[in-house]
């Protein structure tokens, strides 16, 4: 694969255990148990993890900056909601863990439903939220490169605001990369003008190729004045040493999902985005789909990433991944369960495989 392509995994951040099958140990969620991950990531060739968030799960920034603190190479990818945030606040906390950490702060910039009157929130219709969501990303993205910003939009204002300390330039990143997701029609209008990074769930590879084209040709409609849109995929993907095993294991673990009706896989289950809607629709086009991609986990609220999954040797999951980077994808953030183990398991078996 290119030497452009970045892997990331998954960090859960939930107050409870076994999500997604995982090993439910004793303090699951300890800041030591959480460091075991980030520390094994680093140990095992991977830039870093996406970490979750939602009201209900501990607050993802928090988890991030103590990860942050205990390793030295590790890259929090963080997911964030306009709302919880306000923009200057925002913008504060992450380049002060930016400047901490010497630049290892990446943003997932999350704008699907949540409970939001719990934390004091409250927004529109589907237009209004995309609405502000691009409000928040622009000003943020003004308050890391420039100084005395003013600015009064419908949802947010500042007045002569500077952030400091101040994001240096490395190389070509001016600040932390904004990653972004959705499918909706609001949500592509977004990503083309003002993300860094569009997330895609584990779709085949016909409609990731033809989301790609379409945001493509969005930013040339609407004008976008920033670097072009980057694109990545997050995707479960379920690795064992030979293509036999793994089916045998992915169509078990299947089968403890429909025996517990989907316990510990439903954080996506709240309100189903239009995303969300045509992953769990995918199985009704067969259980396996391209080589490898298996559906089925979708009949039983798989949610999310948790979805669809890849299932193979790595070998056969290295070759699927590559078709994914021969459409334009150079972002993975990748993960299966037990997190801990797989972390080991894929970054010595999948990694050197995708590096070659």
């Amino acid at each position: 694969m290119s030497n452009n392509s970045e892997f990331l995994w998954y960090i859960p951040n939930d107050v409870k255990a076994g999500h997604r099958g995982d090993s439910a140990v004793e303090n699951h969620n300890s800041l030591d148990t959480l460091t075991s991950h980030a520390r094994a990531l680093e140990e095992h060739g991977w830039k870093g993890a996406l970490i979750g968030t939602g009201w209900g799960r501990p607050d993802t920034f928090t988890v991030a900056a103590s990860l942050a603190a205990r390793t030295t190479t590790f890259e929090p990818l963080i997911a964030i909601r306009p709302g919880y945030w306000r923009p200057a606040n925002f913008a504060s906390a992450a380049a002060t863990l930016d400047h901490l950490t010497g630049g290892r702060v990446r943003i997932n910039i999350v704008s699907g439903k949540d409970n939001l009157s719990a934390y004091g929130d409250s927004e529109g219709d589907q237009a209004h939220r995309y609405a502000r969501t691009k409000e928040f990303m622009r000003l943020v993205r003004r308050l890391w490169t420039e100084e005395n910003v003013t600015s009064a939009g419908e949802n947010f204002w500042v007045a002569e605001s500077t952030v400091v300390p101040r994001i240096p330039v490395r190389g070509d990143r001016r600040h932390p990369k904004f990653y972004f997701g959705g499918a909706s029609e609001a949500a592509e209008r977004v990503a083309a003008t003002e993300a860094d990074i569009q997330l895609f769930w584990g779709e085949p590879l016909d409609g990731v190729g033809e989301r790609i084209a379409r945001l493509k040709a969005l930013s040339r409609e609407l004008d976008r004045d920033l670097p072009p849109l980057e694109f990545g995929l997050r995707i479960t993907t379920l690795v064992r040493d030979t293509t036999e095993q793994a089916w045998a294991d992915a169509e078990a673990k299947v089968a403890e999902m429909a025996r517990s009706k989907g316990t510990g896989w439903h954080d996506h289950q709240r309100a189903l985005a239009v995303g969300q809607q045509r992953l769990l629709d995918l199985h009704e086009r067969g259980d396996v789909l391209d080589d490898n991609l298996y559906t089925a986990p979708g009949k039983f609220g798989g949610g999310g990433a948790g979805t669809t999954w890849l299932v193979g040797s790595a070998e056969d999951v290295a070759r699927s991944l590559r078709k994914y980077e021969d459409l334009g994808i150079t972002h993975f953030v990748l993960s299966d369960t037990p997190y801990l183990s797989e972390i080991k398991r894929q970054g010595d078996q999948l990694l050197p495989l995708l590096r070659g």
